[in-house]
């Protein structure tokens, strides 16, 4: 799987896990040249708070594009390390 946005490679890993429609990339896929940190939270019922980060890709920002959740539920634990993404990054 391969996580692009402005034809930027985010991220890229044989190894997702789909929950809910989603595919979790594990953290070190992540290509941190283009990821600024963010303060947004927010609450899901059964993964925990979600975290995100934003994106960067030639001076066009896409805030909030990326989420993990740094201690989920028990319920929602095989996605602990994990990233995702929305917001217009094409995952595929």
């Amino acid at each position: 799987m391969k996580a692009t946005w402005h034809g930027a490679v985010i991220a890229e890993s044989d190894d997702t896990v789909v929950v809910e429609g989603n595919h979790y990339f594990p953290e070190a896929a992540l290509d941190r040249r283009y990821v600024v940190a963010s303060n947004h939270r927010s609450t899901c019922g059964w993964k925990g708070q979600a975290h995100y980060y934003s994106l960067l890709v030639d001076g066009d920002l896409l805030a909030d594009a990326v989420w993990y959740y740094p201690e989920p539920f028990e319920a929602a634990a095989q996605i602990k390390g994990r990233v995702a993404f929305w917001k217009g990054v094409d995952v595929a």
